[in-house]
């Protein structure tokens, strides 16, 4: 009896343990946010060259949001004085739990705020920084989706590209605290370093590039660098709506599809401002330099 008393008097009186958080899953690219100097022009790209739904923005009242399905856009904002040459404001990915993620970071002694955001749409996100100080947002859609149609050109924004410097230092945070998982790695050169570093969120199958660069760039070099792709499953069939609706008239003259180093066909599409658009078939069509693909593709 005597055993049985401090047994229970040790159970009552013991110390309890929080539950560890648990990261909530990542499951696609939620947007890309970047500036604009021109409005006009700006909408006309989005909306008559790609095709993208125009729609008031629920975390911004200055910007605007031009959409592709009903939970991937492109969040585009006025140009503040103090951009300097950089065009890009965050990335962002969708998550099912801002809350969770808020907590779950936070665990990890991640810089958070003190609670997610609510937009007047039922969405919900918080804002933290990358180890280079890149702004990543992790949205969690509203219950009813907006009515937006999904892009019968452009679907589906299957990755978002971002500068990065020390490509050691990134993964600490989106490969051992998020649990990005790799998917291919490339450069101009098959024996230099990798240039483009991809990795996929963890529960679904669109990416994130590093951009890896040690130059000092230019305006134009950021906003090739600082990207979205949209996915396609035919490039030609892409390539030739684009010819015949005049979608092609803002851009250079050699813009034309190409093969790419990750052996997939791409057409580079520029903003008014110089943000790319790459448009990318799904699949590649042979084997691809420097590193196999590790991970599977998007299927549409």
């Amino acid at each position: 009896m005597r055993v049985r008393f401090f047994v229970g008097m040790a159970l009552l009186c013991g110390p309890v343990f929080a539950a560890v958080p648990v990261r909530p899953p990542i499951t696609s690219v939620s947007h890309l946010a970047v500036y604009a100097a021109d409005a006009a022009k700006t909408e006309h790209f989005y909306v008559h060259d790609l095709g993208a739904v125009k729609m008031a923005d629920p975390e911004n009242p200055a910007g605007v949001r031009y959409y592709f399905s009903p939970a991937q856009f492109v969040e585009v904002l006025p140009l503040p004085a103090s951009a300097g040459l950089d065009r890009m404001d965050h990335i962002a990915f969708n998550t099912a739990d801002a809350e969770a993620m808020r907590k779950y970071l936070a665990s990890k002694k991640i810089a958070v705020p003190k609670a997610v955001t609510r937009g007047v749409d039922g969405s919900q996100w918080l804002a933290v920084k990358d180890p280079e100080g890149v702004t990543v947002q992790f949205v969690q859609p509203p219950a009813s989706l907006p009515a937006v149609p999904t892009n019968p050109l452009f679907p589906h924004i299957i990755h978002v590209g971002a500068v990065i410097r020390d490509r050691a230092l990134e993964d600490t945070f989106y490969r051992d605290i998020l649990g990005f998982k790799p998917y291919w790695f490339g450069g101009m050169k098959d024996d230099a370093p990798p240039s483009w570093v991809s990795q996929q969120v963890p529960d679904g199958t669109d990416w994130l590039e590093y951009m890896v660069t040690a130059n000092t760039l230019t305006q134009a070099q950021m906003g090739v660098l600082n990207h979205i792709a949209l996915g396609v499953p035919n490039m030609e069939a892409t390539y030739t709506v684009l010819w015949n609706g005049d979608r092609l008239q803002g851009q250079a003259p050699n813009t034309v599809p190409k093969i790419g180093r990750d052996a997939k066909w791409q057409l580079n599409l520029l903003d008014p401002d110089g943000t790319r658009a790459e448009v990318m078939e799904l699949h590649a069509i042979g084997k691809p330099c420097c590193s196999p693909f590790t991970a599977t593709d998007p299927e549409k």
